[in-house]
């Protein structure tokens, strides 16, 4: 049989039509009415956050390789303009799909369970009374209306902030005519008003949009003047950050202008309100220089992320998915003092199911333990008021050797580590910023302690960010351990981040940008091998995002000789299933539920030795060559066959997985007849409150 020709660019999916493909699975779930109501309207947010992401990073990427004429990147060869067609045809379409969602099912639901958005026809009097003077005490005292004339150009629109064009007919104070203005809202004001639950006809859970009560009130703002329509609009911008680390002397000064300049960069898309006159939407197109490709009329509040705040506003437990406790190891619950525990065994704990609690522990007792000397750490996100950095700063002003890898270019995340550093560095830790041209991915901490009279290394390796948020709704692994060798080599692992060093060989673990992409290749190799030598060969691969095309051309390898692949990938997967004589043996699903899937877990079966890694690093170019990362294994017999329980239970789930297709579309999964309906997530959940294991 002849080997294909692996460099097809049909054998590959293009990585930005695949992403739109995770947020029409992810509006799925705002579908889906078996899935809570306030959980519902969490998933019609989510796409738009996704969305809004997926255009200041990717789309505006994609135009500016357009405009300096750059030949297509990927291994799909499809060039810029062909992906941003794409793009805008099916964005548009699934922007139609989420309002008409919006209008026609979760309004009319949510207004049936008492949570009602009212609209200014359906104000009653003592309403508009009532908004009038809020407008004028909370709303107008910080609006900044400007009338657009010769003298008064275009103003400045902030990314992504609410902003109104305002239709005008007359002469201002000063004997001109004037068109048009521009009222922009300022990100402190609320975008959801709560009216008075005292005033007539109102209940508890009344709304107003911010945009109503502007819209309602603007002729207020502009005396004297016919007004001829306000229409909201909002604009995205590129906010991608481009520092030169090479060339800068300061890196924290250098993302400081970043962040600034970004949130006035290059115009990538336009939303609209829908009724808003043809004049007006060509005229902001104008000022933005973009096409009607990048015009998108909608039904309704032009940030959809916005409607988040009524999760946080009502209490209707009744509405979200039932609570739950993350459960607590029994050996860690027993254990009186958790370094001697963690001595005793390594420890594997699946956040959200377990707690994160063990975690925030480890760094709280490591920073008041007087014989802890030295306590060092990687930080990517870790969320305002975080335990872990109170117990670095805690740890420094004891006097303990306290040093802090911060990677100042987490995307979105840049002021607030910004804020970090300097709160670090004024307690007296060392901190560093990463590795110039890389960013530091990886989630490392280790604790140094004395014991009987030597050193002994203690460690926590995780796939998540140390974020106690997070921790709660995305699923990750973290493993504490003493094992003198992945002490060694973390250890190692820090010095190289502090000194920039050469590190001697790793024993334990695969690091980015160095060996792991190697490593991956020669596992995937040995697989082949196996089963050319009459064995079995099996990869499994839990992931993020699947892109980097050497990897996927090794797993197509693989498939032709007979290697089964499984492949679990939550976003973005380039790797096209079932092409006949290609892809034959490789499955691929994504699983979208209550729990953000994110931790990476890497299987190989080894001729029955079953070797498990977990990971920080997605099997992305970026990570296996731009990025510090990590891959730890997981060494013990029992911690590696609860991993292998959890990846089966993946690969099982009949209810919130997705299928992925040869021709790029994604099919839910649907029990066999006679099949019980299985939910990872439900299973895990069920099983680590029931009885978490030891």
């Amino acid at each position: 049989m002849d080997t294909p020709n692996l460099k097809l660019p049909d054998y590959f999916i293009n990585r930005e039509l695949s992403a739109l493909e995770f947020n029409q699975r992810v509006l799925h779930q705002a579908k889906d009415a078996s899935i809570p109501l306030l959980e519902r309207l969490k998933f019609l947010c989510i796409v738009s956050t996704n969305l809004d992401e997926f255009f200041e990073i990717r789309v505006s990427g994609l135009r500016q390789r357009l405009e300096l004429g750059l030949p297509p990147q990927g291994p799909d060869m499809l060039g810029a303009k062909q992906v941003l067609t794409d793009i805008s045809r099916r964005t548009h379409a699934l922007v139609e799909d989420q309002y008409r969602l919006l209008n026609e099912e979760l309004i009319p639901a949510l207004e049936s369970a008492g949570i009602r958005f009212v609209r200014r026809t359906r104000w009653r009097p003592a309403h508009r009374d009532w908004l009038r003077d809020y407008f004028h005490r909370e709303i107008e005292p910080v609006l900044s209306p400007t009338s657009l004339d010769p003298a008064r150009p275009f103003p400045k629109i902030l990314n992504k902030s609410l902003n109104f064009i305002v239709g005008l007919k007359g002469m201002h104070a000063f004997g001109r005519p004037v068109q048009r203005a521009i009222v922009q809202a300022p990100r402190s004001l609320p975008r959801l008003i709560r009216l008075d639950p005292s005033l007539p006809d109102t209940g508890p859970n009344d709304f107003v949009f911010l945009s109503s009560v502007i819209h309602a009130f603007v002729d207020e703002l502009f005396t004297g003047m016919e007004i001829q329509g306000c229409h909201q609009f909002r604009v995205t911008r590129n906010s991608d950050l481009y520092v030169e680390t090479e060339e800068v002397d300061d890196l924290m000064r250098a993302v400081e202008g970043e962040l600034i300049s970004a949130r006035y960069g290059e115009a990538v898309r336009l939303e609209i309100a829908h009724d808003c006159p043809a004049e007006h939407m060509d005229y902001l197109l104008e000022m933005f220089e973009l096409d009607r490709d990048d015009l998108y009329p909608v039904d309704g509040p032009v940030n959809l992320n916005r409607l988040m705040a009524v999760y946080q506003l009502t209490s209707r437990d009744d509405l979200r998915d039932a609570r739950f406790t993350p459960s607590q190891q029994a050996t860690v619950v027993a254990a009186e003092n958790l370094f001697a525990a963690i001595a005793e065994r390594d420890i594997l704990l699946h956040h959200p199911y377990e707690s994160f609690g063990p975690v925030i522990d480890f760094i709280g007792k490591a920073a008041q333990d007087p014989d802890v000397l030295a306590l060092k750490m990687t930080l990517y996100r870790t969320g305002p008021e975080s335990p872990i950095v109170d117990a670095l700063v805690t740890a420094s002003q004891a006097g303990k050797e306290v040093t802090v890898s911060i990677e100042l270019r987490a995307r979105f995340d840049e002021a607030a580590n910004i804020k970090l550093a300097n709160r670090l560095q004024e307690a007296g830790a060392h901190v560093v910023y990463g590795v110039v041209g890389f960013k530091t991915h990886c989630k490392l901490a280790l604790v140094v302690r004395r014991e009987g009279g030597r050193l002994r290394r203690y460690v926590h390796l995780g796939t998540g960010n140390y974020h106690t948020g997070t921790a709660r709704i995305y699923t990750d692994y973290s493993l504490l351990s003493a094992d003198e060798a992945l002490g060694e080599d973390v250890h190692h692992v820090f010095l190289q981040l502090t000194s920039l060093m050469q590190t001697p060989p790793l024993r334990r673990l695969y690091q980015a940008p160095f060996n792991l992409h190697q490593r991956i290749l020669e596992h995937i190799d040995q697989e082949i091998r196996n089963v050319e030598a009459g064995g079995a060969g099996h990869v499994i691969a839990k992931l993020n995002a699947l892109v980097e095309p050497e990897v996927i051309r090794a797993l197509y390898r693989a498939s032709c000789a007979g290697v089964m692949v499984d492949l679990i990938v939550r976003g973005i997967c380039c790797l096209r299933p079932g092409i006949p004589g290609v892809s034959d043996n490789i499955r691929v699903r994504s699983i979208v539920g209550r729990f953000l899937e994110h931790s990476r877990v890497y299987y190989f079966h080894g001729n029955g030795e079953e070797l498990i890694f977990c990971s920080s690093a997605d099997w992305m170019d970026r990570n296996f060559f731009r990025r510090v990362e990590v891959c730890f294994p997981v060494l013990s017999e029992n911690l590696k066959a609860r991993v292998i329980a959890d990846l089966d239970l993946c690969l099982s789930d009949n209810c919130q997985a997705w299928e992925l297709k040869a021709d790029g579309a994604y099919r839910l999964a649907q029990p066999a007849p006679g099949e019980e309906l299985l939910s990872c997530q439900g299973q895990l959940l069920r099983q680590l409150a029931e009885s978490p294991p030891l």
